[in-house]
């Protein structure tokens, strides 16, 4: 699995609007400018964020884009997936059911499942709200508590 710029962009574009006056809509040019993204790459990840629920449009001089729910209801996860679909580290991990005829048999399905749950939870734990309070918690590869990192 690795997160496309799609996916990276996608994820600075919702911060760049969760930082905006809430409720008022951004132009998509402002946040081009800002983010140093192409219009048209932005306006690829747009068109899914809004099929996704997560941004409302609005046409016009005065239109742009706005955030549709509270910044603790995005979870990075979220948008993530929203823009680079599934993000199971192999293809048998990707349905609910497991499907693979191997899997009661495979060595080291358990290793992936494991890979995928530990992602999962991680990118799930962080919302737009904690990066606008500089509050992400990283992972400790020693194995201790997750500690806090500002975001800056």
């Amino acid at each position: 699995m690795k997160i496309s710029t799609k996916g990276r962009y996608a994820l600075q574009l919702m911060l760049d609007l969760a930082a905006q006056k809430e409720g008022e809509y951004t132009s998509l040019k402002d946040v081009a400018k800002r983010q140093a993204v192409s219009m048209k790459y932005l306006e690829q990840i747009v068109a899914q964020l809004c099929r996704a629920g997560y941004l409302r449009s609005l046409r016009g001089p005065q239109g742009g884009y706005r955030l549709t729910r509270h910044l603790a209801d995005y979870s990075v996860g979220d948008i993530l997936r929203a823009t680079e679909g599934d993000l199971s580290p192999i293809a048998c991990l990707q349905d609910a059911r497991n499907l693979c005829p191997n899997a009661p048999v495979c060595p080291t399905l358990p290793f992936w499942k494991g890979l995928y749950d530990v992602v999962n939870d991680y990118i799930n734990s962080a919302t737009l709200a904690d990066f606008l309070n500089e509050d992400i918690p990283l992972l400790e590869l020693s194995g201790e508590k997750p500690t806090t990192h500002p975001c800056r």
